[in-house]
Parts: structure tokens; C-alpha cells; sequence
């Protein structure tokens, strides 16, 4: 009989400063029922030495594995887990010490057999990341599946912050995807067999994102291909929103073109991307409440839609050449 409820789950890859801050966050659980197993994912960074600061006060697993990507490496670790649930994290969630307390009561509740949390920003991260984690969870971006509307009976978890009964992993499998969308490609045989799975709104986590918009523009990207790569095996689950991101992409790139050819039409089209970028500048000093992050929420928000377009427009291309 196992005696732990939770196993966390964290893949890690040349992120020891960020493996110190969750464990940190971990340590501060008000609820004790866990272990948590790290596993290096070929690392030219390794964390290992960070890992040993923690061991007085947590139950932790280190494990180091040739690089095959977050899929893999999450694998790896169900295999190692003790827990009835599996609990996964990325390596950059900050957790708050309430979290594994709001899940026993969902569990409790509802009788999920599979779990997801929304991410939100902390007031410690920077404004850029503040601003980054605005527009990734804003219903206007097409982010709002990270949102705040209670959804039990079927919600698609993402891996920066699920859990999954030993059940689902005993009948579903793991991640087929090494990376790229692999989070939901397993959330969607998770559905498909049956299973329930629930947003628990209050078991959220702070993620923080990347640091520049530079390396924003490559996670975004690589979403985009992620999500054209679930299509491949899930044909069914591309829907109009996930095209949403390649219109805009497309739209702001012919403005030159409407500019020579069509002044009308440039005109309504600038209007339409001023008053768009006007309501992710309003949503964002609603939720911010911080005028600087707002105004960095017009670039995150450009940045995010075209990254994610070309990535996702690109992926579609392979699939008729």
C-alpha cells in the first residue's frame, strides 16, 4: 500500500537557480504528503548540489538522464514515483503554501481523476515576466484556458502545473511527446478514456516565463509548432482559435500592403490593431494594477500572437509540402 498521496514531478534542465526557488516553496507546504523526484534532463548545469540543501526538510529524489526532452524525463519519474498522484511542475513555478491543501479538498469534492491550476504572476517578478504572464493567461490572446472559470467534468491540465491519479497513468501511458505541446496530447487520451479531470482554481502557481522577450519569441514559437504537431495526431482538436494567432500574424504583416493598395482598408485595419492592443493595455492595468507592466503587455501580447502564428503556420506547412 502506498503510503505517500503525492509524487511531484519536475524535469529540469540547466536550471539550478530556478530548481532552489520551487524547492524553497515546497519546503513551505503546509500539507506534508509528498516527495518530489528531479530529474536532470541532461544538463550541462546541473543541480544536484542544490538538490542536497533541501534534503533535511523535503523527501527528494535526484536522477540524471541523457537530454530527450520534459516528456521523457516526466516518464522517467512516474516510473520512480511512490505516490497515488503524480504531480507535475515545470522548473520556473514558484508554489504557494496552500496548494497541496486546496487539492485534498478538490479531490475530496469532485473525485477528480486528473487536475490542472491556473499560473499567475508574483508581485516579486519582474515587470517584464508580470507582463509576459498577462497576456500567456488573457482570454484575449486565446490564454484563457490558464483562466478563472471553475471547470469540472473535463479541463485540459497543462504540465506546468498537473496532477493525474497512478490510475491514469496505469491505463493512459505517459507523454508521447518528447516536447513541444506534449502536455496536451497526454491531456487529450486523458479525456478520451474516459477519465474526469477539473481546474482546482485555488491550487494555482506563480510561473514566472522566460527572462527577454527574445527567449519569449522561442517558447511561443515552439507552442505554435506544438500545437499544429498535436493536430497531426488529433485531427479533431484544431479548432478556429488555434488559427487566430496566424490571421493576426498575417494581417499585421500585409498593413504595408493595404497602405499602398487599399487606404480604407489600411485605415480600418490600423484601427482594428490600435483598439485590440488598447484592451490588452486596459486588461492588464486591471489585473496588474501596475502602469508599466500594462504598457509591456502591448509588446508580450505582439510577441506572443506572431510567435506563436509563424510556429504554428510553419508546423501546418509541413503537413501539405
Amino acid at each position: 500500500m502506498d503510503t505517500i498521496k503525492y509524487s511531484v514531478v519536475v524535469p529540469v534542465y540547466n536550471r539550478p537557480d530556478e530548481i532552489a526557488e520551487l524547492l524553497e516553496s515546497l519546503s513551505r507546504q503546509t500539507s506534508k504528503d509528498f516527495e518530489v523526484i528531479v530529474v536532470e534532463d541532461g544538463s550541462q548545469l546541473p543541480c544536484e548540489h542544490v538538490i542536497k540543501k533541501f534534503t533535511p526538510g523535503l523527501t527528494v529524489s535526484y536522477y540524471y538522464k541523457q537530454n530527450e526532452g520534459p516528456g521523457p524525463a516526466r516518464n522517467f519519474a512516474f516510473e520512480k514515483a511512490a505516490g497515488r498522484y503524480f504531480v507535475c511542475f515545470d522548473s520556473d513555478c514558484v508554489i504557494p503554501p496552500h496548494y497541496f491543501d486546496a487539492v485534498d479538498e478538490a479531490l475530496k469534492t469532485f473525485a477528480l481523476d486528473a487536475w490542472g491550476g491556473p499560473d499567475r504572476a508574483h508581485q516579486d517578478f519582474t515587470w517584464l515576466q508580470r507582463a509576459m504572464g498577462y497576456t500567456m493567461s488573457s482570454v484575449l490572446t486565446t490564454g484563457g484556458i490558464r483562466g478563472n472559470k471553475k471547470r469540472i467534468g473535463w479541463f485540459q491540465p497543462r504540465s506546468f502545473n498537473m496532477g493525474i491519479s497512478r490510475e491514469v497513468y496505469r491505463k493512459v501511458g505517459g507523454f508521447r511527446f518528447s516536447r513541444y505541446a506534449e502536455d496536451i496530447e497526454f491531456s487529450i487520451r486523458i479525456r478520451k478514456e474516459g477519465f474526469k479531470s477539473g481546474l482546482v482554481e485555488r491550487a494555482f502557481v506563480y510561473h514566472k516565463r522566460r527572462t527577454s522577450f527574445g527567449q519569449f519569441f522561442k517558447q511561443v514559437f515552439n507552442f505554435g509548432r506544438g500545437r499544429a504537431l498535436v493536430g497531426k495526431a488529433h485531427p479533431s482538436e484544431i479548432k478556429i482559435t488555434h488559427w487566430f494567432p496566424s490571421i493576426f500574424t498575417i494581417g499585421l504583416f500585409l498593413l504595408p500592403v493595404f497602405f499602398f493598395v487599399h487606404r480604407a482598408l489600411f485605415a480600418a485595419s490600423v484601427l482594428a490593431f490600435v483598439l485590440y492592443l488598447a484592451g490588452i493595455f486596459l486588461g492588464s492595468l486591471l489585473v496588474n494594477k501596475h502602469f508599466v507592466v500594462a504598457l509591456l503587455s502591448i509588446p508580450s501580447a505582439i510577441i506572443q500572437l506572431v510567435g506563436y502564428g509563424l510556429g504554428f503556420f510553419k508546423e501546418k506547412l509541413k503537413t501539405y509540402l
